[in-house]
């Protein structure tokens, strides 16, 4: 029995998505202050024209995610397998390139195989 050639030829891409939430779900702290109002647990959804899981592009070219926001507008900057890009980089050295969405998409270049 001969066997047949694959017709599809492997692309030199990979495509890596993650599912993120949309919201933060606990919209009040546990404790209850005096006089029975509670405070609420959600940081601001725009920072500084960001939000969570905005795509960046960093000043030395390299494309991330935002993963975590400060008041002070800097962000921490990862890729979507979780190598930090940047630990806290200001909002003037970002360049925004498209708003999140709930599936984050990053393409990435395949690793040769191994010998």
């Amino acid at each position: 029995m001969h066997q047949r050639k694959p017709k599809s030829i492997p692309l030199d891409v990979v495509y890596m998505q993650k599912a993120v939430r949309k919201r933060n779900r606990q919209i009040h702290k546990a404790a209850i202050n005096k006089g029975g109002k509670r405070k609420l647990n959600q940081s601001p959804k725009y920072v500084h024209g960001y939000q969570l899981f905005d795509r960046v592009q960093l000043p030395d070219g390299r494309k991330g995610f935002i993963f975590g926001r400060r008041s002070s507008g800097s962000f921490d900057v990862r890729s979507l397998d979780g190598e930090r890009l940047s630990a806290g980089i200001s909002r003037k050295k970002l360049k925004p390139l498209e708003k999140r969405k709930t599936i984050l998409t990053e393409r990435s270049m395949r690793l040769p195989p191994h010998a």
